[in-house]
Order: C-alpha cells, then structure tokens, then sequence
C-alpha cells in the first residue's frame, strides 16, 4: 500500500499525469484492502484515498 502512495506522488511531483492516474487507480483497491483487514482504520484509508485523488486532481487541472 505504502509503495502504490509513494508512486502516485512521485507519478505527480514529477509531472506524469497520465503515469499517476493509472497508478492510483491500482491503489485505491489496496488502501481499501488494508482498511478491511484492519491493518489501518476505515477513516485513514478513506482520507488517504481523498487526498491523494485530489492531489491527482488538482495537478492535472494546472
């Protein structure tokens, strides 16, 4: 999980739009995964989804 959010910010930081969409659609599933599995708590997960979604967002409006 933690890789997948370190490549969607990197994906961003970079300037990879494209790169950063895709990767963050493969790590929604995981985010969610880990927060069914109580490894991180629901809310954690869902706020790291949100921001990280905006974050894609926000990026590629510029």
């Amino acid at each position: 999980m933690r890789s997948y959010v370190k490549k969607v910010r990197t994906a961003v930081a970079d300037g990879d739009m494209e790169t950063a969409k895709t990767v963050l659609e493969k790590a929604i599933p995981y985010i969610d995964k880990a927060a069914t599995k109580g490894v991180i708590h629901k809310a954690t997960a869902s706020r790291k989804i949100s921001r990280l979604t905006k974050l894609v967002n926000t990026s590629s409006a510029d």
